[in-house]
């Protein structure tokens, strides 16, 4: 008997997704000094996000998507915030 953690919980229209994005450009920007790196990351890829301009020359992307079919790869919170969403559909 599988434990409940590495159960498949039913198909529907909600899963946990492990993404990778692989980013590579250029931007014109003043000094990028920021010590948080979290805010870094946030300050270039909304720049990115913002699209190819004469500041920024977008030279590679790359994106993996790959459903966790095991849901005890997901970290608890993650588990428990899935079987929410999918209850409240099952409810609608």
């Amino acid at each position: 008997m599988e434990s409940s953690t590495n159960q498949i919980l039913p198909d529907s229209d909600i899963g946990i997704y492990e993404c990778e994005v692989r980013l590579k450009f250029r931007i014109i920007e003043e000094q990028l000094t920021m010590a948080n790196r979290e805010e870094l990351v946030e300050t270039l890829v909304d720049a990115f996000a913002y699209g190819s301009d004469e500041y920024l020359e977008t030279l590679d992307s790359q994106v993996a998507i790959q459903q966790l079919h095991d849901v005890g790869q997901a970290s608890p919170a993650m588990r428990r915030q899935l079987i929410r969403l999918r209850n409240s559909h099952r409810l609608a």
